[in-house]
């Protein structure tokens, strides 16, 4: 039960609910506009309104818009789809699939599809990752994909994100972040990254916009990892974060000094490495929320970067958890803005329109 996935454009919400009927979990759009006013603590007081919804075959592993209209979702059983929001009509309808386009031993078999857990968008192209190891290339309007990795890993891959234009970073069940150049005919990653000592599984993965070497995933550990791509093929700096399972993590897309994390043990963590955050006034010291500050040490580095400083007096970083009550698992969210969008268990979903108020 509960809210799976959730993804924010600029226009509207999709959110994906899961339900213990298999046939019975939906798609939803919602509108999250001008409804209502903020509270003072920044929470949405007005109802977000349900546009329209949808069936979806299997559980919903990812989804991300492709564009102002269309929504890629991810299947647990192997499907890809696209759906398109009709606005004129305000209708939800499948608009193409590539049927199991994971699955472990027989695509043809009746039961061989495997979930696919990830995906990622750059309109008009899409990949796809999944439980069967598989990569697939995807481009919207086109029947076949343009373009699979049939081996890529020989574990789950949980997460996938775009690099540059023609790069994936993919994250496994190993502890592995690899980088995989599409140009290249060659199905092998032209870079692997490993956590050391054991091999806790990865599950989340994001890119910092604007210094593309800089790199964060969660793992099943609760820990978040930074990683400088550069140099190295360990984390620069792995820090104590959640108490279990960390579902997923974002850089603020226009305000990279920030980045969320959310988890199975019910916290949605903000991460502020912005200067002087000790001083400044912010919605993060009002309504009681816990705060706290840190320290940590990183290998030398020659890039003067907030999530990659080797000045620990400097490298101050203040850490709040927004939703200090909640006890059910956080498993999703999504950032536009200064509007913060998170789905949890208790089949709820939040928007709190004034991060940095």
């Amino acid at each position: 039960d509960g809210t799976s996935c959730v993804s924010v454009c600029a226009r509207c919400l999709a959110k994906s609910d899961g339900v213990i009927s298999i046939q019975d979990n939906r798609i939803s759009i919602w509108s999250v506009g001008d409804l209502g006013n903020v509270g003072l603590n920044g929470e949405y007081q007005g109802e977000p309104q349900l546009l329209c919804d949808i069936r979806h075959n299997g559980d919903v592993m990812d989804m991300q818009f492709l564009d102002q209209e269309r929504i890629v979702v991810a299947s647990s059983t192997g499907n890809v789809t696209i759906f398109r929001h009709h606005q004129n009509n305000q209708t939800l309808s499948a608009n193409q699939r590539w049927e199991k386009a994971h699955y472990h031993v027989d695509r043809d078999a009746s039961c061989g599809g495997a979930a696919c857990t990830g995906v990622i968008c750059s309109n008009p192209e899409i990949v796809t990752v999944g439980e069967d190891g598989r990569i697939n290339l995807f481009r919207a309007d086109q029947k076949d994909a343009v373009r699979t990795i049939d081996n890529a890993d020989s574990s789950t891959l949980h997460a996938v994100t775009f690099l540059r234009t023609t790069e994936i970073l993919t994250v496994n069940s190993i502890g592995q972040l690899k980088i995989w150049d599409l140009r290249q005919q060659r199905n092998e990653p032209s870079q692997i990254f490993s956590l050391t000592g054991d091999r806790v599984p990865l599950h989340c993965v994001d890119r910092h916009p604007n210094q593309q070497h800089i790199v964060a995933t969660g793992g099943q550990d609760g820990m978040l990892s930074i990683w400088d791509i550069r140099q190295g093929t360990m984390p620069v700096s792995l820090l104590n974060a959640h108490e279990a399972e960390m579902w997923e993590v974002h850089f603020h897309p226009s305000n990279p000094d920030h980045l969320f994390t959310c988890s199975e043990d019910g916290s949605l963590w903000h991460w502020d490495t912005s200067t002087s955050v000790s001083e400044k006034p912010s919605f993060l010291h009002q309504g009681g929320r816990s705060t706290t500050y840190f320290s940590h040490n990183t290998i030398n580095q020659s890039v003067v970067s907030a999530w990659l400083s080797n000045d620990p007096t400097k490298d101050r970083m203040e850490i709040t958890n927004l939703i200090p009550n909640q006890t059910l698992s956080v498993n999703s969210l999504d950032i536009l803005g200064p509007c913060l969008v998170y789905g949890t268990d208790a089949e709820a979903i939040y928007v709190n329109r004034h991060l940095f108020a």
